[in-house]
């Protein structure tokens, strides 16, 4: 009887799955929230995967000022539509987003900078975070992560100061944007 059992199971439920994929019940639109399940799932998968990928990636020793200023520039280019800043809000079409990115003033509390570093670079599925793998180089990556960890320590209006001040200059195009010229690359 155990036998019949478990061959039912496995029977049925692939079955129920794949009868469930096809049928179009689960609501994939992105103005409706995930149902607590299905948030709970993925939040609980991207976490642990991030610790495992980044297990293995070391940061580097020590961030200039120059490299946290550089990483403020492309933290400005790419990451603060969607993930705004002290005193500067995401853009409004983020909010058609699921889930949400989130804001990453408290990012170092939640993830060590080699996690930062592997999110930033490989993405995550699913979501609106891309890799960058391709169009921004690890040491941009890197300045990023030490632009994130140094903003935390830094009064709350100084992105909002360094964006009026034009720090990084005025940049149209093409993507990804250069360093800043005064900021020297490692």
């Amino acid at each position: 009887m155990l036998i019949g059992a478990a061959i039912a199971i496995v029977a049925v439920v692939p079955a129920g799955v794949f009868a469930f994929v096809k049928s179009g019940l689960f609501k994939v639109a992105a103005s409706h929230p995930h149902t607590m399940l299905t948030e709970w799932i993925t939040h609980e998968t991207m976490i642990h995967s991030v610790r495992r990928h980044a297990a293995h990636v070391r940061p580097p020793s020590s961030v200039s000022k120059a490299q946290v200023l550089a990483g403020f520039c492309t933290y400005e280019t790419h990451c603060v539509a969607c993930h705004g800043a002290a005193a500067i809000a995401r853009e409004q079409w983020v909010s058609g987003l699921m889930p949400q990115p989130p804001y990453l003033l408290d990012a170092t509390s939640k993830w060590t900078p080699s996690q930062l570093f592997w999110i930033a670079k490989n993405g995550i599925k699913m979501t609106a975070m891309p890799s960058w793998r391709d169009s921004v180089g690890d040491s941009q990556v890197w300045d990023v992560v030490g632009f994130i960890e140094a903003i935390r320590r830094l009064p709350p209006q100084t992105y909002a100061q360094w964006r009026s001040r034009g720090m990084c200059g005025a940049f149209s195009g093409p993507w990804p944007a250069p360093a800043p010229r005064s900021t020297p690359r490692p």
